[in-house]
């Protein structure tokens, strides 16, 4: 049984916004995308098929509304800033239904 801060948490939600797309190590054909909160503090990564970028609708969002327990921790000060950064300026240049 869920204990009452358990509960909030998972109907608690975040807006993430993508700071940084790499290729996975183990796959090649993997793509690693990494949101975080516009604090850096917290993050959520999604991998996708290289092959999924393809076609119509197979944008990728510059935003995302996460449910906080799906969120990691980040750790690293200096990650942590870098992506604070980077959402600062996708927030300057888009709109959080954009996609690219």
């Amino acid at each position: 049984m869920a204990t009452t801060d358990e509960a909030d948490e998972a109907d608690e939600t975040e807006r993430v916004w993508l700071v940084e797309r790499t290729y996975g190590d183990d796959e090649q054909n993997m793509i690693i995308l990494t949101y975080a909160t516009p604090d850096g503090r917290r993050d959520y990564r999604k991998e996708r098929a290289l092959t999924s970028f393809t076609g119509p609708g197979r944008a990728t969002s510059v935003s995302l509304e996460m449910e906080a327990a799906n969120l990691g921790t980040v750790d690293d000060e200096e990650t942590r800033q870098r992506y604070e950064a980077e959402v600062e300026r996708m927030r300057e240049t888009h709109d959080p239904d954009d996609t690219l």
